[in-house]
């Protein structure tokens, strides 16, 4: 079993930042890629950053270049780094470890 413990999620004006952290508990071994998906209201859930054990990233376009997922492997925390807001980044956003495992969300929400 794997718990995730997502925090730093928050209300904060257009063109501001924010940091999300996950933090991973339990077993971690099999768990080869960690991301983050987020959630609009009336919306699908979407995918918006992936990184690997290895390192490798992977963006959805709309947040490339403003967003950045990065992981620190000795404390099993993955960190989105979300520059540039835009209301549109409005959403409840997951941690997600491997493929069946998912924090309970973090509301961050844009204001124009």
């Amino acid at each position: 079993q794997v718990q995730l413990t997502e925090s730093g999620g928050g209300l904060v004006q257009a063109g501001g930042s924010l940091r999300l952290s996950c933090a991973a508990s339990g077993t971690l071994f099999s768990i080869y890629r960690m991301g983050w998906h987020r959630q609009a209201p009336g919306k699908q859930r979407d995918m918006v950053a992936l990184i690997t054990r290895g390192g490798d990233t992977n963006y959805a376009d709309s947040v490339k270049g403003r967003f950045t997922i990065s992981r620190d492997g000795a404390k099993n925390t993955v960190y989105l780094q979300m520059n540039s807001l835009k209301p549109e980044d409005t959403a409840v956003y997951y941690c997600r470890a491997g493929d069946n495992y998912w924090g309970q969300g973090t509301q961050v929400t844009v204001s124009s």
